[in-house]
């Protein structure tokens, strides 16, 4: 199994965005963005790793090749402080556990970073079996299911949490 590693997101790294911005890779995110919402999402990761309000990390294999992306982000979970994990694996990269050993480096690095917070939430797609089976592989319990707009559609999720204090 090769060795993974989490590369703090950098500037230079929009294009990581533009792959993962297919119809194949935004199916469950109700579809692909605008460039200047990729830019604008580039430099939000920028902007809220230096306001210490997220840390957005480049999954690289053991070539240093980007295989994905995989973060967190402050977030109101049920009325607390909470901290909202999300990712993504490019396609020839899926379907070998890159996601699921990026969470738990992930995990790793929440449990350094939380400010206190005690849960780690997740919300993929009621229809992405991949990223639900990773919540479920990483220790999260599944807890409920809701529907709220995202880009401009309405969206069915999974609410996934971890209690980093268990």
């Amino acid at each position: 199994m090769e060795t993974l590693t989490l590369r703090r997101w950098s500037a230079d790294d929009l294009g990581l965005l533009r792959i993962a911005n297919t119809a194949e890779m935004t199916a469950h995110l109700n579809g692909i963005e605008t460039e200047q919402q990729l830019i604008e999402r580039n430099e939000r990761y920028l902007r809220l790793w230096r306001a210490g309000e997220a840390r957005m990390f480049v999954i690289e294999d053991e070539h240093r090749r980007a295989v994905g992306s995989i973060g967190f982000w402050h977030a109101d979970w049920r009325g607390e402080s909470a901290l909202e994990a999300g990712w993504f694996v490019v396609p020839d990269a899926q379907g070998g556990g890159v996601a699921s050993r990026a969470l738990r480096l992930l995990i790793e690095d929440v449990r350094e970073h939380r400010g206190g917070r005690r849960f780690l939430v997740a919300f993929p797609s009621v229809t992405n079996p991949g990223s639900n089976g990773v919540c479920r592989r990483a220790g999260f319990e599944l807890v409920g299911t809701f529907t709220e707009e995202f880009r401009g559609a309405e969206l069915t999720m999974n609410e996934w949490v971890l209690d980093l204090e268990a």
